[in-house]
C-alpha cells in the first residue's frame, strides 16, 4: 500500500499570479492560498476583487502584463503587503483561432502582446528582484501548442512555443544564481470559457476528449497542483522543464 504523502507546503511563501482571477490562474490562486501562501493577483478584469472574495491573504492589483509599469506596481504592492516574491506565476494569456490569411497584424500583435511580452516582462522582474537574494521559482503557463501545432492557431502556437523557450532559456541563465524556471503546458482545459465555447458551438467537447488518450479534458485544479509541486521545495532539482498537463495529448502521435 502507497503511503499517503501530504500536499507540498507553500507556507508563508509569496507568490504572484498574473490572470489569477478566472480559469486556470483563479483554480491557482485559490489552491496556493488553501496551502497557505500570501497571494498578489495581477489582473485586468474589474471583477477580480468580487471574483477572489473570501480567500485569505489574497490581494488584487489591476493592471496588464503587457504594460511594464503595471508589472512593476504588482511586485511592488507584493513586496509591501507579503514581503519578497518567492514564486511567480506567469500565467495570464489570450486565445487566438483565425484562418493566417485572414489574421490582420493588430490581432497577431495583440496575441503577442499578452502571451509572449506579459510573459518575459513577468519573468524579467520576478528575476531582477529574485537574483539578488539568490532564490526563487517562476512557473510560466505554455499549452500543447508551445510543443505540437494545430492549423488556424498561428499566433497562439508561435506565442506559445516561445514561452516553452523561454522557461528553458531563463532556467539555464539563473539556475546558479538560485532561481528555477519551469513552464506547465495544459491540454485542454474544463473551465468556464471552455463550457461558454461549447454552448455556443465553437468547441466540441466531445471530440476533444476522444482525442485525448484519457478521455477527458483536464481539471484546472489538475493544472494548479502541479503548479505548487514546481513551486515547493519538492521539485528542488527541476528547472528548465516543460511539463505537459495533458492527458496525453501531445504524446498521441494516431490520427
Amino acid at each position: 500500500m502507497t503511503a499517503h504523502r501530504p500536499p507540498a507546503s507553500l507556507e508563508g511563501r509569496c507568490a504572484l499570479v498574473t490572470g489569477g482571477a478566472s480559469g486556470i490562474g483563479l483554480e491557482m490562486t485559490r489552491t496556493f492560498a488553501d496551502r497557505r501562501a500570501r497571494v498578489l493577483v495581477l489582473d485586468q478584469d474589474p471583477r477580480a476583487e468580487e471574483t477572489v472574495q473570501g480567500l485569505e491573504n489574497v490581494a488584487i492589483c489591476t493592471g496588464s502584463v503587457s504594460q511594464p509599469a503595471d508589472v512593476r506596481a504588482a511586485f511592488d504592492m507584493a513586496e509591501e503587503r507579503f514581503g519578497p516574491v518567492d514564486i511567480v506565476l506567469a500565467n495570464a494569456g489570450i486565445s487566438q483561432n483565425c484562418p493566417t490569411l485572414d489574421l490582420d497584424l493588430d490581432s497577431w500583435r495583440r496575441v503577442m502582446s499578452v502571451n509572449l511580452d506579459g510573459v518575459f516582462l513577468t519573468a524579467q522582474e520576478a528575476g531582477r528582484r529574485m537574483i539578488p537574494r539568490g532564490q526563487g521559482r517562476i512557473v510560466l503557463m505554455s499549452s500543447i501548442y508551445g510543443i505540437v501545432a494545430a492549423p488556424e492557431r498561428l499566433g497562439y502556437v508561435v506565442s506559445k512555443s516561445g514561452v516553452s523557450a523561454m522557461a528553458k532559456a531563463l532556467a539555464v541563465e539563473w539556475a546558479r544564481h538560485g532561481v528555477r524556471v519551469n513552464a506547465i503546458a495544459p491540454g485542454y482545459v474544463r473551465t468556464p470559457f471552455v463550457e461558454d465555447l461549447q454552448r455556443r458551438g465553437r468547441l466540441d467537447i466531445g471530440a476533444l476528449e476522444k482525442r485525448t488518450p484519457m478521455g477527458r479534458l483536464i481539471e484546472a485544479s489538475e493544472v494548479a497542483e502541479v503548479a505548487a509541486f514546481l513551486a515547493s521545495d519538492a521539485s528542488g532539482p527541476m528547472t528548465g522543464q516543460i511539463i505537459g498537463v495533458d492527458g496525453g495529448w501531445t504524446a498521441y502521435g494516431y490520427v
